[in-house]
């Protein structure tokens, strides 16, 4: 078993900026796989402060599989769950493919 760890959720269609540009979380999504469940969330960037010119790139981040859901709130009330990384390649590529066939995303982070 992977060590677990606490994942802080960000507010949904919160913009976030960096100097590169802008981005933020679209939805989140709770997806069984086998016997256990996998968290992932769907987000959006637009890369404007660049040179080159304007880029808009959807993506997924899957943060593990889920332990514990939404158990505790941070002191900024912030929503907090305890998951368990997916460090297995072969897992990976499953659940990338699964995502891929739910999502419109051109990247897909671990």
């Amino acid at each position: 078993m992977e060590k677990q760890i606490d994942y802080t959720h960000q507010n949904l269609e919160q913009e976030n900026e960096g100097i590169w540009g802008f981005y933020g979380v679209d939805k989140e999504v709770r997806m069984p796989f086998k016997d256990r469940e996998v968290f992932y969330f769907v987000g959006s960037a637009v890369l404007d402060n660049s040179c080159c010119s304007r880029n808009n790139l959807n993506y997924a981040k899957v943060p593990g599989f889920i332990v514990e859901w939404k158990y505790l709130k941070t002191e900024d009330l912030m929503d907090v769950s305890k998951v368990e990384p997916i460090r297995d390649k072969q897992i990976q590529k499953e659940i990338r493919a699964l995502i891929n066939k739910n999502e419109t995303v051109s990247q897909i982070h671990f």
